[in-house]
């Protein structure tokens, strides 16, 4: 079975602020990364290609990086990922006066697989990137101060998780 799920938003903001949230990630001083709500995101080098790392349980490898623009990440098969055979980029694109932010995840798995993707992951990684995405937002547009709300099922997922894990950050 084939998993896509697109996440982006077309912004006001200066390219290189954008282009800076894009390479901070996994540093630590990375404003794009939600890390105050959802585990962070660690490397075992800094951002580039080879870097191995993930958030959680979900494990991945850095494939692609194109400093200010783009970083893609494969799948490791192990954790969350076990069965998801595929990656995720982040990607930044200037639009005229606008900047986009666009995150892309793609992969293929068994049928068990993305139920489990369907059930208990797309949820939450939905939840992450919107979060993500406001962050983005609020760096590029200090006047905006929106916030996507997390659904109960959400909020549900997070509170069995808490249980299992209690160092995970609480609901905001």
């Amino acid at each position: 079975m084939k998993i896509r799920n697109v996440h982006e938003r077309s912004m006001i903001g200066s390219a290189e602020v954008a282009a800076e949230l894009l390479d901070g990630l996994s540093g630590p001083n990375d404003r794009l990364w939600p890390r105050d709500q959802w585990p962070p995101m660690k490397l075992d080098a800094p951002l580039g290609v080879g870097s191995d790392g993930g958030h959680g349980p979900v494990r991945y490898r850095v494939s692609e990086y194109v400093a200010g623009r783009r970083v893609s990440f494969r799948f490791i098969d192990s954790g969350m990922t076990a069965g998801m055979h595929g990656g995720h980029y982040f990607e930044v694109t200037p639009d005229r006066e606008r900047i986009v932010i666009r995150h892309v995840l793609e992969a293929d798995c068994s049928f068990s697989t993305w139920l489990r993707w369907a059930v208990m992951i797309r949820p939450l990684h939905d939840a992450l990137l919107e979060d993500a995405l406001d962050g983005a937002e609020r760096a590029l547009n200090p006047a905006f101060s929106g916030t996507t709300p997390w659904s109960p099922w959400v909020r549900f997922l997070r509170f069995l998780i808490r249980r299992k894990n209690p160092g995970m950050p609480r609901d905001a």
